[in-house]
């Protein structure tokens, strides 16, 4: 082991993954963060040393740490993003998503887009109180609020933790509009809540299936709801009158983007009312981390995947302009585009994701808060 890198003991993630040896995982990297100087090398010896120990693969655990945030609510700046504002009840996901575009993120902590991103998670406990408070303020107008905008608010910790939950126990207080969007069947669980608000207009959820196929499913995206589950949930949240949109997002050029049309009658048949998508984003060293398990998990495609992606992103892996960026352009992206537009009409997916924003009342204080006098 060279001098630059951590012990073994330590490194241990950065190992493992070498070899795609991270079981349940969907990184195949720790990159560096890219605000970082350190760069960690391994020795091939050491590398053949702990792939002996351990044939089976390593087994990482999740660590979750309290995020010391103190506002919760984010203003959408995008166009490319409708709504007004999001909350973001956890930093980081536990879904492994190996696509993720909020994967980056993680470098402003000094940690990697990889496997740091779905390990190491940072969760806003005292998120519902800073909602309140934000909600009570004589600046806030009601508008609506997104969950969320780089993370998953239902991934597997919020099962024992109900941030999420106690968020949404607020908005239906202050009658505050609000969306979900989510890949994971805990949503359900919630159907109370989003019922409540969706009985005035003011709540909508929208599910993510990106795939119909168990096995692409638990390479791409390891520990969200397998594509049955989150079928389930949407017919689940439509009998209990939340409408609810279907996100075929994201599409990835000659992996998924054929599944379309199959995700969207199964979507319909759920009770979905409208459906999106979203291309491909690759952003910073999400690039190396994709290419790295697309060549890992289908080496007799990667190749072909990789041209067309690049085909939809002007020769580049990723086109960070505003509108471009979520749809790409260039024949392929065209043809796609005309081709949802055509099969959203025929199966009826046309509704549209619209929140009723004048139901909202300021909710009263919490426990600890002192009471207004006016």
């Amino acid at each position: 082991m060279c001098a630059e890198e951590k012990p073994a003991r330590e490194s241990l993630h950065a190992d493992a993954i070498e070899h795609g040896k991270v079981r349940g995982r969907g990184a195949g990297l720790n990159p560096a963060s890219r605000f970082g100087d350190v760069r960690l090398h391994v020795l091939g010896e050491h590398l053949d040393e702990l792939e002996r120990e351990r044939p089976n693969g390593v087994q990482v655990e999740t660590r979750v740490e309290p995020d010391q945030s103190r506002s919760i609510l984010n203003r959408v700046e995008s166009p490319d993003i409708p709504g007004d504002w999001t909350l973001n009840p956890y930093r980081g996901c536990e879904h492994g998503c190996v696509y993720c575009y909020a994967r980056p993120g993680h470098e402003y902590f000094g940690l990697s887009c990889g496997l740091d991103f779905e390990t190491r998670l940072f969760a806003k406990h005292d998120a519902p109180e800073l909602l309140r408070r934000a909600l009570r303020d004589a600046s806030w107008k009601g508008e609506s609020i997104a969950l969320s905008g780089v993370t998953d608010p239902y991934q597997p910790i919020e099962r024992e933790l109900r941030i999420t939950r106690r968020c949404l126990e607020v908005c239906v207080e202050a009658r505050q509009a609000v969306s979900v969007i989510t890949k994971n069947r805990l949503v359900t669980r919630d159907r109370d809540l989003l019922g409540e608000l969706a009985k005035i207009g003011a709540a909508h959820a929208a599910v993510s299936v990106t795939t119909l196929e168990k096995t692409l499913a638990v390479k791409m995206e390891p520990r969200a709801s397998a594509p049955e589950d989150r079928l389930r949930a949407i017919r689940e949240l439509s009998e209990a009158g939340v409408p609810v949109i279907v996100m075929t997002a994201p599409i990835i050029p000659g992996l998924n983007d054929h599944e379309v049309p199959s995700i969207l009658e199964a979507a319909r048949d759920a009770g979905a009312v409208g459906a999106g998508y979203v291309m491909l984003r690759l952003p910073y060293q999400l690039k190396d981390l994709f290419l790295e398990w697309l060549r890992r998990s289908y080496p007799a495609r990667a190749g072909k995947v990789e041209s067309l992606i690049r085909d939809v992103r002007g020769g580049e892996l990723n086109d960070s302009r505003f509108r471009a960026r979520m749809r790409g352009t260039g024949a392929f992206a065209d043809h796609l585009s005309a081709s949802f537009k055509l099969f959203t009409r025929r199966l009826g997916l046309t509704g549209r994701a619209v929140l009723e924003t004048k139901h909202f009342r300021r909710p009263g204080a919490g426990a600890g808060e002192q009471m207004e006098l006016f």
